[in-house]
């Protein structure tokens, strides 16, 4: 996963196995402004499952704005947009679990 970050708003992006359809994705807003992405490839007995998480500064992030688009060539970018005055927060911590 990688984050690309602005002034107003933090992507994730995420290149997904070839044949993870968007119904084998869960992306969930936690608490405390975290956001989990779980991918299951269902029909796959080896590398199968995929999960990250991103924590942001509670400061910096507005939750309820969180959107997931799924792109054609495989691709997961999720947008989270930034609260005014965001700015000096610390950078995200994104890792796979």
């Amino acid at each position: 996963m990688r984050l690309l970050s602005t002034a107003g708003q933090h992507t994730l992006a995420v290149n997904l196995p070839e044949g993870l359809a968007p119904e084998m994705v869960t992306v969930s807003a936690k608490k405390g402004a975290r956001l989990a992405v779980v991918a299951d490839l269902w029909h796959r007995e080896d590398d199968s499952h995929y999960e990250w998480e991103a924590v942001f500064a509670p400061a910096d992030v507005d939750m309820l704005s969180v959107r997931a688009v799924f792109e054609a060539h495989g691709q997961l970018l999720i947008h989270v947009r930034r609260r005014p005055g965001g700015e000096g927060s610390p950078p995200p911590l994104v890792y796979a679990r």
